[in-house]
């Protein structure tokens, strides 16, 4: 058993606890970062680094706005080449209700200066060459989204943070939070080591409500499981991240930059809790959908798939800010889009924790 003590205290390893334990280092704070297991083991290393800012909600399309600036220069920044790849992102309209949806997002989105249109059946086959365009209304499209590699982008930061003086510890899983007098002053990790700091971060991801709970404040975020495959590398023939909705459910299909090709979909009904076992369902559904929009990859081979799980939020959007009991913070409830939150709100937490507000 030991004892150490810091300004912060993270708990949390995957992009959101990383980011943010990033730039608190770097505003001048002592960080430990508290793994349960080992950084990425949790959501973060289960998702297929998709990043974009086509979004219909004013703060979100901020926060993306923030998040792909940091992406953009985040390699030179943390030195670790995160594989970041402005491919875009087209998100494909089938009938006029979908197509409706996203003129109303598009008009949104323009009043931030986001790069979008929507493009014609027409136009989206001259972008994406070997696109089944049968019943294809026309796509929304934004070339400055794109990709990076999410164990890239987590290990680098917190590399960068670890040279910049602060630590990272794993398999160190947090069983209590000691509040006195209404605020936190330490926490006990399951081997009996105390760290004791006057602010703690709860950044656990799908496991955040149980870590609130222990400082008494409800977070009410509750895991659901989605799935993922990877493709054999093949060459390159698309550039964006293809989003498609139909009435079989909305999934994602992209081309790697290394030639794989990475997809994912909803599952319809949603299938909740903590499991991470692959299912027979998709291994057969993913890839006919995939070859239904690029009927040119039928042949190409299945590497792997896997599942992992989706931290919801009640109304889809993250939870991020102060609590009732002083000194304790949550970033929480990203609800599948934590890693490409995870630049900017890592930074704009780090913000609010220093400075009191964030920009």
């Amino acid at each position: 058993m030991s004892s150490k003590n810091a300004d912060v205290i993270v708990i949390g390893g995957g992009i959101i606890g990383a980011a943010t334990g990033y730039y608190l280092t770097k505003m001048g704070l002592k960080v430990i970062l508290l793994e349960r297991d080992y950084p990425c083991a949790g959501s973060t290393g289960r998702c297929i680094g998709g990043v974009r800012a086509q979004f219909s909600h004013e703060l979100t399309i901020k926060v993306m706005l923030l998040s792909i600036s940091i992406f953009q220069n985040l390699s030179e920044e943390i030195g670790e080449d995160i594989e970041w790849y402005p491919g875009g992102y087209l998100f494909l309209a089938f009938d006029e209700e979908r197509k409706n949806s996203f003129l109303k997002a598009i008009e949104i989105q323009r009043k931030f200066g986001l790069d979008v249109r929507f493009i014609d059946a027409q136009e989206c086959a001259h972008l994406v060459p070997d696109l089944n365009t049968d019943g294809l209304l026309g796509g929304a499209w934004c070339p400055t989204d794109g990709q990076a590699n999410p164990f890239k982008v987590t290990y680098g930061y917190l590399k960068r943070m670890r040279e910049l003086g602060s630590e990272i510890l794993t398999q160190s899983e947090v069983k209590k939070i000691n509040i006195y007098k209404g605020r936190v002053i330490s926490v006990l990790t399951g081997s009996g080591d105390k760290f004791s700091a006057p602010i703690v971060l709860n950044a656990a991801g799908p496991w955040a409500e149980a870590v609130g709970r222990l400082a008494g404040v409800e977070v009410p975020v509750k895991p659901d499981r989605h799935e993922a495959l990877v493709t054999e590398a093949v060459e390159r023939c698309l550039e964006p991240m293809l989003v498609d909705y139909r009435a079989d459910g909305c999934y994602f299909v992209q081309h790697y930059r290394t030639g794989h090709f990475i997809g994912c979909y909803t599952p319809s009904p949603l299938v909740p809790g903590h499991r991470v076992d692959a299912s027979d369902e998709f291994i057969t559904e993913m890839p006919r959908r995939m070859v239904r929009l690029l009927p040119k990859i039928a042949s190409v081979k299945v590497l792997r798939h896997w599942a992992g799980s989706y931290e919801m939020s009640p109304d889809g959007n993250p939870i991020c800010g102060s609590t009732s009991v002083e000194g304790f913070y949550v970033s929480a409830g990203m609800s599948g889009h934590g890693f490409m939150f995870g630049p900017a709100l890592g930074y704009l937490m780090a913000e609010l924790i220093v400075r009191g507000k964030s920009s």
